[in-house]
């Protein structure tokens, strides 16, 4: 679980669950990419079709599939928006249905956005989420040693501040409760 520890003005800490990491914000200068990447993620290639970019899509609920050659170099991006933008949505559930259909043919190279601006595994996740943010990317690929190792998601930042807004509310109650349990003990102290 990962560990995300927010100092609040009052001096409290506020933890964060997440996956598999530490972070006190007293010890540790930035959270990277890596530790909130999605490692691995689905990719194609160039030859794949736009029915095979649909099918896992579909399939695995997302939005973005990168587009590398056999030794995991990014080559582009095929986009949600690409693939409905390349052919009419009703001709994708008629050709995801029988495997056919003359748009469902287009190779991923006639599609994919080739030049994708991308991350290294190592660099820091704010600047990362600002660089989304204020360039309207749903997502950043992210490299290493020149190869796909991940990819960062509009989706994953979103899964953050959930966290983080659970942890707010659960330190609140936290605090409600240690101060209803402070009167109580001073009324009977008053006695």
């Amino acid at each position: 679980m990962i560990l995300i520890s927010v100092k609040q003005s009052a001096g409290s800490l506020i933890t964060i669950g997440l996956r598999d990491w530490t972070y006190n914000a007293r010890t540790r200068a930035m959270i990277t990419v890596d530790e909130m990447m999605t490692a691995n993620p689905h990719s194609l290639r160039e030859t794949d079709s736009l029915h095979d970019a649909w099918k896992i899509m579909t399939e695995k609920r997302i939005r973005h599939i990168p587009v590398t050659d056999d030794d995991g170099h990014l080559l582009g991006l095929v986009t949600q928006r690409g693939v409905l933008a390349a052919t009419d949505p009703s001709l994708l559930s008629e050709a995801s249905s029988d495997g056919g259909g003359k748009s469902s043919e287009i190779p991923l190279s006639d599609l994919m956005v080739r030049d994708v601006v991308t991350i290294h595994q190592t660099d820091n996740l704010r600047q990362a989420a600002l660089y989304m943010q204020s360039h309207k990317h749903g997502c950043v690929p992210v490299v290493a040693d020149d190869r796909l190792v991940g990819i960062i998601t509009d989706s994953d930042f979103v899964s953050i501040a959930i966290n983080l807004l659970e942890q707010v509310e659960l330190q609140e109650e936290q605090a409600s409760e240690d101060f209803s349990s402070d009167d109580e003990i001073s009324a009977i102290d008053a006695l």
